[in-house]
């Protein structure tokens, strides 16, 4: 099956050796958002409740530039290095999705890149 990079200026530029996100298929794969800015490529900090945000919407830019939204996703995984924080992760999360919510994944780490306290992945299917 072809695969097809998906890349949009809307979401921070990959900062390794990965793609925004890959599409097989009616699959999109998108990698882990952590909460940079797209426009000064700078970490958003100080306030869990922007960061958070802020990772949703690079979600969001990636979705679309794939020519889906935030409704196509059907696998969510997130990463905090502070589990207090899920509950501010459930109340945004309800402002980007809707029910039926895709199946979700919270996962408590040591750390995560450039310091970030929040990243998230997600599947996206467009069939």
């Amino acid at each position: 099956m072809k695969r097809e990079i998906i890349h949009t200026v809307r979401a921070p530029q990959a900062i390794g050796t990965y793609s925004q996100a890959v599409r097989v298929g009616d699959t999109v794969y998108v990698s882990g958002q952590i909460p940079l800015d797209p426009a000064s490529g700078q970490l958003v900090t100080g306030d869990i409740v922007a960061e958070i945000r802020r990772v949703f919407e690079n979600l969001r830019a990636i979705a679309e530039a794939a020519g889906g939204s935030l409704a196509n996703v059907v696998r969510l995984g997130v990463f905090l290095t502070d589990l207090t924080h899920f509950p501010e992760v459930n109340e945004i999360m309800a402002t980007y999705f809707s029910q039926p919510y895709p199946a979700r994944a919270a996962i408590g780490v040591a750390q995560l890149p450039r310091g970030a306290r929040v990243e998230m992945e997600c599947i996206l299917s467009l069939g």
